[in-house]
């Protein structure tokens, strides 16, 4: 395995939509673990793959922070969202700067697993964070782009001052 290079914002990569994956092969196997290793050694949560530099649909996650834990979820779609609340968010590609998100509680989520195969399932609380936020990297949304204006440049001038 090897640590992937973040992408930091403003990189194009981030603000743009990814594309489906339909390759699940050994190439991809390899970067699915790439991934994960990142991840952790960035002392994360989630990580998409357009923060790498790769615009697919494909992102990693591990609400509990234990190595063996982690999800591959490949061309995620979530169909369903159930209550709402804000909660603090950071991101690896806007470092050192944080701020309240809303989200939903709960949400169902269709994607695909390291070998392809499918799944629909529901997610709620902390995990449901982390899925809505590395979904919003797949669709080129930033967490500065779900709070208020005056917050966004707020969150910009300390992000640019550090």
């Amino acid at each position: 395995m090897a640590k992937l290079k973040i992408k930091y914002y403003p990189d194009p990569v981030l603000q743009k939509k990814s594309e489906p994956l339909t390759d699940f092969g050994s190439a991809m196997q390899k970067f699915f673990d790439d991934m994960i290793e990142t991840m952790y050694v960035e002392d994360g949560v989630g990580l998409a793959a357009p923060q790498v530099g790769v615009s697919k649909r494909i992102l990693i996650a591990c609400p509990t922070v234990k190595e063996g834990e982690e999800y591959v979820i490949v061309n995620p779609e979530i169909s369903e969202e159930r209550g709402r609340e804000m909660g603090s968010e950071g991101c690896l590609s806007l470092p050192g700067i944080s701020g309240q998100v809303p989200r939903a509680k709960k949400i169902r989520l269709q994607f695909q697993d390291r070998e392809g195969k499918p799944h629909n399932v529901e997610i709620k609380d902390f995990f449901a964070r982390i899925i809505q936020h590395e979904v919003d990297h797949l669709n080129g949304i930033l967490l500065i782009d779900r709070v208020d204006f005056d917050k966004r440049q707020q969150l910009l001038a300390d992000y640019r001052r550090l």
